[in-house]
């Protein structure tokens, strides 16, 4: 089933809670409803808005808005070691966390508590603590605007990266997905590589599943602000990688600097939440705006705040990490 609004109010429909408008809104349930749409009406511009986690709208769209409705989860496959689960793409990405957890199937449990859709999962391929979404996708299905055919396409031919897709790149602007498959492991296979994770889980009494997803979702609720009482985005920069000479250097003026391997021979990940630390930012606030006191990636929306007044606070604060580290901070958040 699908629904049509015009003039849509899209305050609570994105996390940054700015104040903007979309000239026309589909609420769509099925790659069936999106075909009937698409068949009577074909929109010179539209944008696909699941949960409106990781976007900043600086002005009204004037377009279509696409969201997903639909919320199955069902089991597709499975042998004796793994399930195959089909998610479709208006489920909560934590709800299905939370499904597979309960069910005592290993692969999402530490991207516990992240705010997304599943539709939305792949295209940004969202992580946390050592873990992608694009670890256990098999594939991800979308309708071709161009054609209106369903397409089905495998993990390999997504080619997730960090934050990163072929549904950033080739297929943005044409590929709506409609639902997403998963291996999840019955094995045990905890991922424990980051400390504070570590700490946590042995606390609560060791790495069981359970445990690990309570211990990812004390740290994020500790960490990050409520979207519902702070506008935010969660993380809006997207963590540097630069080559293994450059971190080498930077590690010998800042002996305490934090850095992580990356995909690519000689190449070195930093934390941009410490670089922003570092430049004295945590907890800066400019008018309306302000960078969170607990997780310098957070940029907040502290109530009335344009879009606009974020991208320049986010500009100050990329200005200042390279200023300070020579160093550039991407954003991870879509602007629009």
């Amino acid at each position: 089933m699908k629904r049509i609004f015009h003039n849509v109010d899209l305050t609570d429909r994105n996390s940054f809670h700015v104040n903007q408008s979309a000239e026309t809104l589909v609420e769509f349930s099925s790659a069936e409803d999106l075909i009937e749409f698409f068949s009577h009406s074909r929109p010179k511009k539209w944008y696909v808005l699941g949960g409106g986690n990781n976007v900043l709208f600086t002005r009204d769209y004037d377009g279509v808005i696409l969201t997903p409705c639909g919320r199955g989860i069902s089991v597709v496959d499975q042998t004796a070691d793994s399930l195959t689960v089909r998610a479709e793409a208006g489920v909560e990405w934590d709800e299905l966390v939370a499904w597979s957890v309960g069910r005592g199937l290993w692969g999402l449990e530490n991207l516990s508590l992240i705010p997304s859709s599943v539709g939305a999962a792949p295209v940004q391929n969202i992580g946390a603590y050592g873990a992608e979404a694009g670890d256990t996708i098999v594939c991800v299905e979308y309708l071709s605007a161009d054609d209106l055919s369903i397409v089905r396409l495998d993990a390999e031919a997504c080619r997730f990266g960090y934050r990163d897709s072929i549904f950033k790149h080739e297929l943005k602007g044409c590929a709506v997905i409609t639902a997403v498959e998963f291996c999840l492991s019955k094995r045990e296979r905890p991922n424990l590589g980051y400390g504070d994770v570590v700490n946590e889980v042995e606390a609560l009494g060791g790495a069981t599943l359970g445990n690990i997803r309570e211990a990812i979702c004390s740290i994020r609720r500790r960490k990050l602000p409520d979207t519902a009482v702070m506008g935010n985005a969660g993380s809006f920069f997207k963590n540097p990688v630069v080559d293994a000479a450059r971190a080498d250097a930077l590690r010998r003026e800042y002996p305490d600097m934090p850095t992580y391997p990356a995909a690519g021979e000689g190449r070195v990940k930093l934390a941009a939440g410490w670089l922003i630390d570092r430049c004295g930012m945590k907890g800066y606030r400019d008018g309306r705006v302000g960078v969170h006191d607990r997780q310098a990636l957070v940029l907040v929306n502290l109530g009335g705040a344009t879009g606009a007044e974020v991208i320049e606070l986010a500009r100050t604060v990329r200005r200042r990490v390279f200023d300070k580290f020579g160093v550039e901070i991407d954003m991870e958040v879509n602007v629009i």
